[in-house]
């Protein structure tokens, strides 16, 4: 098996990951031979395989187009209306945009997700925070290509704007989880006590994303 990415640098172990086009990305040292390299994706081929078979059939899923728009964990219809005054609004049954142009609707589409989670994730963050006494000092909403959420050590806390197509028991873990970083810095037993602690149910949040965060990204 050939990998389709090496990637060396001044790292000192070996990685592999599948993209989400389904290719093999290798990180290495710089100076880590072919050959090494090789006895290493022959000892991974197994999940190698497993986890190209998921990233593909992904990619073939077809619940997912161009006429229809995840909000909030639903698929919602895009309809076009020439004589709309907005680019892009929301009826609650439908999107409706003026322009059928799919640069035009891509960039409305993206202002429209990322106002909405300030909208919507702003208010969740400060009342978590403010129940449970946590201190965060600024709120970045953002697009990220690798994560939902960050949090820094001076409690900066980073929030992906595609998570507004998520179910919102899902953008709350999200939000719960970097809020819970502020006073547990890894990934710890006390750490999934606390989030635990705020959400009982956070496993099937967390399932979810990780079954289906891959639609979030398609945008």
């Amino acid at each position: 098996m050939t990998p389709n990415k090496i990637i060396r640098s001044k790292r000192r172990t070996i990685s592999i990951s599948i993209n989400e086009d389904a290719e093999l990305v290798v990180r290495a040292p710089k100076k880590l031979s072919i050959e090494k390299i090789q006895d290493f994706i022959y000892e991974k081929e197994k999940w190698i395989n497993k986890k190209k078979k998921l990233i593909e059939d992904q990619m073939k899923d077809t619940s997912l187009n161009q006429n229809k728009l995840l909000y909030l964990g639903f698929l919602f219809p895009i309809t076009l209306n020439q004589t709309s005054s907005k680019k892009l609004i929301f009826s609650g049954e439908e999107f409706i945009s003026n322009s059928n142009n799919p640069e035009i609707l891509s960039l409305s589409i993206k202002k429209w997700y990322k106002n909405k989670f300030k909208e919507i994730a702003i208010p969740r963050l400060n009342y978590f925070a403010d129940k449970y006494n946590l201190s965060v000092n600024q709120i970045r909403i953002k697009e990220q290509k690798t994560m939902w959420g960050s949090c820094s050590s001076k409690n900066n806390i980073n929030l992906n704007y595609l998570l507004i197509m998520a179910p919102m028991d899902v953008i709350d873990y999200v939000i719960i989880h970097e809020l819970v970083h502020t006073i547990h810095r890894n990934h710890s037993v006390n750490f999934w006590k606390s989030v635990e602690s705020i959400m009982p149910n956070f496993k099937e949040a967390k399932r979810w994303l990780k079954e289906n965060g891959y639609k979030l990204r398609r945008l």
